[in-house]
């Protein structure tokens, strides 16, 4: 089964209602989302609010797993928490799923919604002139490649 079916069918379950663990590939998520030692149970999204982890269909290109930024309108622009400069656009409705939780290599869910968690993510995003290192000294620390 391909990433695109993959990613096809846990949007058809998160339609139908249920919730559904998705692993994550890749850094762009550091230091809140380890991508292939972690994973993040997405939900149906009600609403979207900036500050949200959602699934998005981004560019009419690709999907992501990246943090709201801003909203405006119809219109999100979204970041990963480990990406530098670098954003994406799509429209509400392009967004499939909520990420709700975080679930780490021993099976333990952490809410993405926490209220630490929410501060930490804040502080991150104001962080951004200086992420390239702090991510630097991170994955060194957690031996990310």
């Amino acid at each position: 089964m391909t990433d695109e079916a993959i990613i096809q069918e846990a949007i058809k379950l998160v339609n139908e209602g249920l919730s559904v663990t998705f692993p994550v590939r890749g850094r762009s998520m550091l230091p809140f989302i380890i991508g292939g030692r972690e994973s993040v149970i997405l939900e149906h999204p009600s609403s979207v609010k900036v500050g949200d982890v959602v699934l998005a269909w981004v560019e009419g290109s690709r999907y992501v797993v990246h943090r709201v930024i801003s909203i405006q309108g119809n219109r999100l622009t979204l970041m990963g928490d480990g990406n530098i400069a670098g954003t994406e656009r799509c429209l509400k409705d392009d967004v499939k799923a909520l990420a709700t939780h975080v679930v780490n290599a021993k099976g333990q869910r952490h809410p993405l919604d926490s209220p630490w968690r929410k501060r930490w993510a804040r502080l991150w995003f104001a962080l951004r002139p200086v992420r390239r290192y702090l991510l630097y000294i991170y994955r060194k620390v957690k031996g990310i490649k």
